[in-house]
């Protein structure tokens, strides 16, 4: 006696398809703008490690000649003007409003810190003032320097 197995359809149907689709939507709405503010975050360290070690070597350039714009550039190898980070995602400017005070200023340059709304700039100054501001305008220290 022989017996015959009925095969069932391969495959999945429309509605399991749309469930799937509809959960990795979800799962995606969630975890991309997550990702990208993480990614801005940590891009941030660019900008202030940049900033703390211009400062650094403003301070050592001030203890060796009493002032931050020696005349030979050599021993004072930050200089007035602008730059770009290591990383590149900002650009430094080096101001100085004497030759005993400083200010520096990071401002985003490319994507994705170009689109960070919380940390629009970073200033450090000679007397060691860390600032920030987000994109209205108001002050975010804390919130940008802390982390």
């Amino acid at each position: 006696m022989t017996r015959h197995r009925r095969l069932s359809p391969a495959g999945f149907t429309l509605i399991e398809l749309m469930i799937t689709v509809s959960i990795v939507g979800i799962l995606a709405a969630i975890a991309i703008p997550a990702y990208t503010a993480y990614i801005r975050k940590a891009n941030r360290t660019d900008a202030k490690q940049t900033l703390l070690q211009d400062a650094q070597s403003l301070q050592r350039c001030y203890s060796q000649n009493f002032t931050y714009t020696p005349t030979a550039p050599a021993t004072c190898p930050v200089v007035a003007g602008t730059t770009t980070s290591p990383g590149g995602f900002y650009s430094i400017a080096v101001a100085f409003q004497s030759t005993t005070t400083y200010t520096i200023t990071a401002t985003p340059l490319k994507s994705p810190q170009t689109s960070d709304t919380y940390c629009t700039q970073f200033v450090l100054n000679s007397a060691g003032q860390e600032t920030a501001q987000n994109s209205g305008g108001t002050d975010s220290s804390a919130y940008c320097w802390g982390q």
